[in-house]
């Protein structure tokens, strides 16, 4: 199978097997959940095929010439295969989880349609090289996130998914603005040919309010912990295989691989981002509902992958990436443990939880194992990125800045510890076991991952690697 029909079939294999779900549902709903699992598997199978390709170095542009500089092009390198592997495996694991979630919820045919299209949205997105295409499945994306946030269909719900579509989506046309005052530059919306291309400050500060706004960077960010109030599938895939990845990925592909940043900018960047980190952090310390905990970590640690990609040096930016895959290995899993949790005791206030390790010893193990890797704990993989962040930061001279996020990590091990000891320990306030095998089994292959991934670290270093070596070859970051 030739690398060009491998990467469409990544893309619109969960497009159109999105749209096939309804029918796989008018069958029966064991068909439908086998089919969604399959179109899941699937997309990460051809995602996985394109590794051999990406770690020898392999670049191919795809090109379909169309009308008004709007051409279909996508790029395959080792930067799109290795964020697609990324999105699409944490994807297929958490459709596994669904099925014995949304079990006895309503409208399924509309749940894993929904989910199986917001894969595809960002296959498609990792691979696109224009602009154009680039913000199509940007709000694609925006859309499926807005019915997800309001799948349970309470008019609290839907008012929270209003606000994450209505934030996520004035973002997008303020980036809009920006990529259209590049193609006034450059009279082009093709990245492959606008690599190291300096572009104005205006534009950079559009671009960047609607990549913050998606990636939920303070002040950008109430939408995040909002949204959950949706399924804790969703906001697993919120956090960790997703949404807040997006503006994430597009940071890298537009300003570590194509365009180059006002002086001004390099050195703002940095600080805008571990400021976010920090408050964000802080925020964390203070709250007592469950998945706003999470959610306010995710924002801390989104900073902390922002902080690598603006050092704008090859240890920055590959402790950046490897976070990027050890933080949506841990924070999937740690939506999943509080899913159970939630599940089975109908609770989120971790005021009202606790001694749950004693019924549901498997949940609070792979909690913490998940938990050591956001942390930073060696030998989980959090330890090895965050370190390279952290080195990355001082070797750009930003000495206070690293103390700073180093801070932060202090902060990360606070809150986090302080909501595993509220729920997993002290006084048994439920005595429900454990149950749904197919979900246990999920977030135990999550927190395996988090421990393997820093182990065997050097695996997905070597995939990483490569792309930071294809950015620096081509100049863009001095």
């Amino acid at each position: 199978m030739s690398i060009q029909t491998t990467v469409l079939l990544t893309i619109f294999v969960p497009i159109i097997g999105s749209l096939t779900i309804p029918l796989a549902g008018l069958i029966s709903k064991k068909v439908r959940s086998v089919w969604a699992i399959l179109i899941g598997l699937a997309t990460t199978f051809f995602a996985s095929m394109l590794i051999p390709f990406a770690l020898h170095g392999g670049e191919l542009v795809i090109r379909k010439i169309m009308i008004l500089g709007f051409d279909f092009t996508l790029i395959v390198d080792a930067l799109s295969v290795f964020m697609s592997i990324v999105s699409s495996s944490i994807g297929a694991l958490i459709v596994i989880y669904s099925i014995g979630y949304v079990s006895h919820d309503e409208n399924q045919n509309e749940y894993y349609l929904i989910v199986l299209l917001f894969i595809g949205a960002m296959m498609g997105l990792v691979y696109s090289a224009n602009l154009i295409f680039m913000y199509l499945f940007w709000e694609i994306a925006a859309i499926a996130c807005w019915r997800l946030i309001g799948f349970y269909r309470k008019k609290e719900f839907i008012i929270k998914a209003d606000k994450a579509f209505l934030v996520t989506f004035f973002g997008a046309v303020v980036m809009l603005l920006g990529f259209i005052l590049i193609y006034n530059q450059t009279h082009t919306f093709d990245l492959t040919q606008m690599r190291g291309v300096a572009i104005p400050g205006m534009a950079v500060l559009l671009i960047l309010f609607g990549m913050f706004s998606k990636s939920a960077t303070v002040p950008l960010h109430t939408w995040l912990p909002d949204a959950g109030v949706a399924p804790s599938t969703v906001t697993a895939l919120l956090h960790a295989a997703v949404l807040v990845k997006i503006g994430v990925y597009a940071f890298a592909r537009l300003f570590n691989w194509t365009f180059i940043l006002p002086s001004g900018w390099q050195q703002a960047l940095p600080i805008i981002v571990v400021i976010s980190s920090l408050v964000a952090a802080g925020a964390a310390t203070v709250e007592n509902d469950l998945k706003r905990i999470l959610a306010y970590s995710t924002v801390s640690q989104i900073g902390y992958i922002f902080l690598g990609l603006s050092v704008l040096n090859p240890v920055g930016v590959t402790g950046a990436l490897l976070f990027l895959l050890m933080h949506g290995l841990a924070k999937a899993g740690l939506f999943l443990c509080a899913g159970i949790v939630e599940h089975n005791t109908h609770k989120r206030d971790i005021r009202e939880l606790g001694g749950l390790i004693k019924t549901m010893p498997i949940t609070a193990v792979t909690f913490l194992f998940c938990a050591f890797s956001v942390i930073g704990i060696p030998p989980f993989g959090g330890f090895f990125s965050k370190f390279l962040v952290i080195m990355g930061t001082i070797q750009s001279g930003k000495i206070w800045v690293a103390v700073i996020a180093l801070f932060t990590a202090v902060l990360t091990m606070f809150y986090l510890f302080r909501l595993f000891n509220m729920v997993f320990l002290g006084e048994t306030k439920f005595s429900m076991p454990e149950k749904t095998p197919g979900m246990l089994f999920v977030v135990i292959v999550l927190a395996v991952l988090s421990l393997l991934s820093g182990i065997f670290i050097a695996f997905p270093t070597k995939l990483v690697s490569v792309a930071v070596s294809q950015i620096f070859q081509m100049g863009v970051l001095r």
